[in-house]
């Protein structure tokens, strides 16, 4: 039996309607930008697998650290015991992240969300402050399915049957734009009256403005200013709310820097990362925080942040994680970003194809039908997956710029 046959007789997968889905392809080995079937059919991984993937598949220098680590230590509890890995990965990030000092491990993006929200919260009620009880966060914005994650994304389109179970949260528009959008001002305008319409009925009962910085990923790929968000972010510190920075799909370089807060100039309260953190081997997340939040869980004893999972910081997953910063830190890793945003920037315009955007490596564009679209990018070897009509790029830096400029030739012959 085949192993798309023997999937579908056992497995449920994730955002897929079981009843009426394509059978999955069954993919048998990945190595640099390619995934490679079961009929060894290439297809170049243009969305990174979900957007993990830094460094090409089965890079050896990842494969090497985990092997090694896996000889000494596998894993131990983190409660009450460290290890070498997690802190030297802790110590590798740190010169990255100037302005924090406390890193929290956990194992995937949704639960690094989780953990900010629950300390955001809770920063406030060890300081006796029991009225800030409310979040605020933006249309479209998704960051994650466990149930905080989802309340802050309740506008996601996402998580609306379970809204009954959210708490309250705030929201305003997410000014989207592209290219040559000429409505951009009055959307930033239209969102900033909001959130000041907010701020003064709400702004000393709010906890804490959790966003995707400069780009929302899940709904559409949709990008904005970085002057937008510098603004909402200065005004919601005024009235003291908390920031909490969602970078779990553009950390480690995605957005043309290590981190979207350098580009914003703004260093929020806490910064969320996953999915790149381990170079697309391993669960693996962080939420790291400041000084500032760390000593209101330090005095009184009673007031320490209970949280933790089974395989917190876990040893292979800190050893993947380490190797992954050593490859991102390498000169020829910021060469290979920039050849890839400057192949998007100058292969985009000759696609027929609305609102297109670039940030980063990161290239995205509508399109009329994305599923048709999909399948024919599949049947020229391209892996791409489409959020409703926006169709993005979002390829390892592994990929080259024939390769990537090969891909645009093919994208632009579907269209």
């Amino acid at each position: 039996m085949h192993l798309k046959d023997r999937d579908r007789k056992l497995i449920w997968h994730p955002f897929t309607q079981e009843k009426t889905a394509e059978p999955p392809i069954a993919i048998k080995r990945g190595y640099g930008s390619y995934l490679y079937d079961t009929d060894d059919t290439p297809y170049l991984d243009l969305i990174s697998s979900w957007w993990v993937n830094l460094h090409g598949h089965a890079h050896p220098d990842i494969v090497k650290a985990i092997h090694a680590q896996s000889m000494t230590l596998e894993h131990v509890i983190f409660a009450g015991f460290t290890h070498e890995p997690a802190v030297q990965l802790c110590e590798k990030l740190q010169p990255l992240l100037p302005g924090f000092s406390k890193f929290f491990f956990s194992d995937n993006g949704s639960t690094a969300v989780e953990v900010a929200l629950k300390m955001a919260y809770q920063y406030w009620r060890n300081q006796g402050v029991l009225t800030r009880t409310i979040f605020l966060s933006f249309d479209g914005g998704y960051h994650g399915d466990t149930f905080g994650a989802m309340s802050i994304g309740v506008k996601s389109g996402f998580h609306t049957l379970f809204s009954d179970l959210f708490f309250p949260v705030l929201t305003i528009p997410f000014p989207a734009t592209w290219d040559g959008d000429e409505s951009m001002q009055s959307k930033e305008a239209y969102a900033l009256e909001l959130l000041a319409s907010h701020l003064s009925t709400s702004g000393d009962r709010i906890v804490a403005l959790v966003l995707e910085p400069l780009i929302q990923g899940a709904n559409g790929m949709k990008m904005c200013r970085p002057s937008f968000v510098q603004q909402i972010v200065h005004l919601v510190q005024n009235y003291g709310i908390l920031v909490i920075f969602d970078e779990v799909m553009t950390g480690f370089g995605r957005t043309g820097t290590y981190f979207c807060f350098e580009q914003i100039n703004i260093i929020p309260d806490f910064v969320c990362l996953a999915k790149g953190l381990t170079g697309g081997f391993l669960p693996l997340a962080l939420t790291i925080t400041t000084e500032k939040v760390y000593k209101a869980f330090w005095e009184p004893l009673n007031k320490s942040f209970a949280h933790g999972h089974s395989y917190t910081a876990n040893p292979l997953g800190c050893a993947a994680a380490i190797a992954s910063l050593d490859l991102l830190m390498q000169p020829s890793t910021m060469q290979s970003i920039q050849a890839i945003h400057h192949t998007h920037t100058k292969e985009i315009v000759n696609l027929p194809a609305k609102h297109k955007r670039i940030t980063g490596t990161i290239a995205a564009f509508d399109v009329g039908n994305p599923q048709t679209f999909k399948r024919k990018c599949l049947e020229q070897g391209l892996l791409i997956r489409s959020l409703g009509n926006a169709v993005y790029l979002l390829p390892p830096y592994s990929t080259t710029v024939s390769e990537l400029e090969e891909a645009y030739e093919k994208i632009k012959n579907i269209l």
